[in-house]
């Protein structure tokens, strides 16, 4: 057994997980938490417009940062590694974020390769399901990028057959198409017409209609979930391995996108940092439900388990 620490820095969150990694003589590995953490840092601040990352935002995942070297540190963490995902690749002063994050964390902040965030993504979201159940696709629906993995499961490990990731996530298309509040019917029609010809893409790459079970990962689908279920507050139990059709997940974005600000903030397991970027997020899920529906997939199963348990997993 092993404890490590996994951090996956995105667009919108930085999260941590500490866990005790078990490796069984067969090769099985299955993990414990010790300590599950996200804040939102919105790391991605106007990327997208100035080709930068804003001061605030690195100064907000310096802060998040210095937090979490404290817990790994009373936790007796033996191991830790961090990726950094969308908002990093593209920023002219991404020297900067990794001269903090070195600083901080005494670690080397790691941009992965598509490949390996594909692996990463994979493995986490399908550890706790059926193997007979696959081919599996893995939709993880970021701040800034939208990433589709179809693959296969056999218990032990997983096979990717097809990835794309595609820059299109729930930040971005909030900044880009969704200015008001609650967002014009124009504004809508605006993001989904964007979002169906960004998804386009992943669609081209990944064979979709091979798949049997649809898992989607990360904040925007769990807060999806909660909403859809009512649930006064947020409650990763209640939302792992939980179902929602495609009717359902239709019904509850048309929901979110009548509210307004406050209206969205009051829902008991809204957290704050996703309140101004749930509605483009749920629009993104909505297009790929429409999509995976024709092909015969009608049902979404949430995981509270994804990149950041794939992390965790290859430390072992």
């Amino acid at each position: 057994m092993a404890r490590v620490a996994a951090i996956d820095c995105g667009t919108n969150s930085i999260r941590l997980l500490v866990a005790d990694v078990t490796t069984s003589d067969d090769g099985a590995r299955w993990l414990r938490d010790v300590h599950r953490e996200m804040r939102v840092v919105r790391l991605g601040q106007g990327v997208d417009a100035t080709g930068e990352l804003h001061t605030e935002a690195l100064a907000r995942t310096r802060a998040a940062l210095v937090d979490y070297t404290g817990v790994l540190r009373r936790k007796g963490t033996e191991r830790v590694r961090m990726v950094a995902t969308s908002a990093t690749r593209d920023a002219a002063n991404k020297d900067e974020f990794f001269a903090m994050t070195r600083e901080v964390l005494g670690v080397e902040a790691e941009v992965i390769s598509g490949d390996e965030e594909a692996r990463l993504s994979f493995t986490g979201a399908v550890s706790d399901l059926d193997g007979a159940d696959g081919p599996f696709l893995v939709s993880d629906i970021g701040g800034g990028s939208t990433e589709l993995v179809l693959g296969d499961w056999d218990g032990v490990r997983g096979e990717v057959a097809a990835a794309r990731s595609v820059d299109i996530g729930c930040v971005r298309l909030t900044e880009r198409c969704l200015r008001s509040d609650p967002p014009t019917g124009r504004e809508v029609e605006d993001a989904v017409r964007v979002t169906r010809e960004v998804l386009g893409e992943a669609f081209d790459a990944v064979p979709v209609d091979r798949a049997k079970t649809w898992i989607g990962v990360a904040g925007t689908v769990t807060t999806l979930v909660a909403a859809a279920r009512g649930l006064p507050r947020y409650d990763p139990a209640e939302i792992h391995l939980a179902r929602l059709t495609t009717d359902q997940v239709r019904e509850t974005t048309a929901a979110l996108l009548a509210m307004d600000h406050d209206e969205r903030a009051a829902l008991g397991s809204m957290h704050p940092g996703r309140v101004d970027v749930i509605c483009g997020g749920a629009l993104i899920v909505r297009a790929l439900a429409d999509h995976l529906a024709e092909r015969g997939v009608t049902e979404l199963v949430a995981s509270e388990h994804d990149i950041l348990d794939g992390i965790a997993f290859s430390q072992v």
